[in-house]
């Protein structure tokens, strides 16, 4: 049978598909560690359901089939099957079942309804990370050519494609970009700013999800305005200049290439410092993995660029006009930088400090909901409705209740999901911005970066 979802690419070859993924899922389970994960989470009940009640799919679509803990058991009864000893005697005795094409089928369509945002481990009484079991069964779909084609597209031309990036930007085009973002600083808001280019020695590198550099240019000023202001030494690298990692969201084989990608930019600069954009994702990427695939404790440090404001307002190199901001101001938290608690208080802070009227939602932090685009869905439009009607039905709700007319939302991925969420949802009023859009209104520059505005010849009455 073939791949019945309409989100896949390619025509998917169905010889031996079972064989195929089998011998995918032993290698996977030879050469990694989730074999003591996939142990754990077997040899326990795994299906209380208590994560129903936490997760934000479920509670807007009713459908068992987003229960996360029965999710999880698709991947679980191949694992209980295949690999234990018991699986072994059932089927001795005949009472275990055969993986099929249709059951491939069932874990492709499934697996994908998930937004992998983890807040369901938070209520799990065994501690059971349902979203690494449901990217393990993405990575095994992986391995035998099942991915949507969003995802594909993008990752191809990554790593394969002349441009090294999932937007397809010619680095020339990126230098054009950044000049006139830098000229456009001065004519909108009168001081200069700097983007360097392949500058060797710096102390950070620069990786923001590149389709800022289509999408963003407020985000970007921003970035630059607090690095020209606080005199950072910092480059952006013309041979990669991609944060996004769909292989976090899919492959552990393409997290591992991709974020060896950036490293490798680091050492061809001799950099020191890898300094992430506004993007969830990508900061949880290069934050965890580029540890675990580059060096261990010798791999680069990583920082987000919020992490990096805060700590220059704090130490007095960056000053930030207090009240800047008079509209009312709510604060999203993506999933990958707030779950674990790694960045939750510092955008806070900074917030408190430039906002008049800033209001939480309820819940948040570590406790957030998710946009309804997490996990590499917002990039599959053929799925909006889900996305934004059941993924997201939760988060609209939230953002409605706050009142706000401006929603922060520091990552590239939860912006289009957002936007996409207040459109459909009649909450066309909200603007979606990042963090450093604000910082980039509230800034009292240097007056080395200061420009007087030169008087315009033709506005001069006659006889002047």
């Amino acid at each position: 049978m073939a791949i019945e979802c309409s989100y896949y690419l390619e025509p998917v070859d169905t010889t031996d598909l079972p064989r195929r993924f089998l011998e995918a899922f032993a290698a996977i389970l030879t050469h990694s560690n989730y074999a003591m994960a996939l142990d754990a989470a077997s040899r326990v009940s795994a299906r209380c359901g208590r994560c129903a009640s936490t997760c934000p799919v479920y509670q807007a679509s009713n459908d068992p089939r987003d229960i996360p803990c029965l999710r999880s058991e698709l991947v679980l009864n191949v694992y209980r099957r295949y690999f234990t000893p018991g699986g072994a005697l059932s089927t001795r005795l005949g009472s275990g079942f055969e993986i099929d094409e249709a059951y491939i089928n069932t874990m492709a369509e499934e697996l994908y309804r998930c937004t992998a945002c983890r807040r369901c481990k938070l209520e799990c009484p065994m501690g059971i990370d349902h979203g690494l079991i449901t990217h393990l069964g993405r990575w095994l779909l992986a391995e035998v050519g099942i991915v949507p084609k969003a995802l594909r597209v993008a990752t191809r031309e990554q790593l394969e494609g002349k441009t090294n990036n999932t937007s397809a930007i010619p680095a020339a085009a990126l230098i054009d970009t950044c000049e006139f973002l830098e000229e456009d600083c001065v004519d909108l808001h009168g001081f200069k700013i700097h983007f360097p280019i392949d500058q060797e020695d710096a102390e950070y590198i620069f990786f923001p999800a590149v389709s800022d550099y289509l999408l963003e240019p407020d985000t970007l000023m921003g970035n630059a305005a607090v690095m020209t202001a606080t005199n950072a030494s910092w480059t952006i690298g013309t041979r990669y200049f991609d944060g996004i990692n769909y292989g976090l969201f899919y492959s552990d084989r393409m997290l591992d290439r991709i974020v060896n990608m950036e490293v490798e930019e680091l050492k061809r600069l001799k950099a020191r410092t890898v300094l992430i954009g506004e993007c969830g994702h990508a900061s949880r990427s290069a934050k965890a993995f580029i540890r675990t695939f580059c060096g261990g404790n010798q791999a680069p440090e990583v920082i987000n660029c919020m992490e990096y404001a805060l700590r220059m307002v704090n130490e007095g190199r960056l000053e930030l006009r207090k009240g800047a901001i008079d509209a009312r101001v709510t604060y999203h938290d993506p999933c990958n930088i707030a779950r674990t608690g790694w960045i939750i208080e510092q955008p806070r802070e900074i917030l408190r400090h430039i906002a008049t009227d800033f209001v939480d939602m309820t819940p948040h932090g570590r406790e957030n909901y998710c946009c309804g685009g997490g996990g590499g869905t917002v990039s599959i439009d053929e799925i909006r409705s889900f996305r934004t009607g059941v993924g997201g039905r939760t988060k609209a709700e939230q953002i409605r209740r706050t009142g706000a007319t401006i929603l922060v939302s520091p990552c590239a991925n939860c912006k289009k999901q957002l936007r996409e969420v207040c459109e459909d949802n009649d909450l066309e009023h909200v603007q979606v911005v990042g963090l450093h859009d604000l910082i980039l209104k509230a800034i009292v520059p240097p007056a080395e970066m200061r420009v007087e505005k030169q008087p315009d010849p033709e506005s001069e009455p006659a006889g002047s």
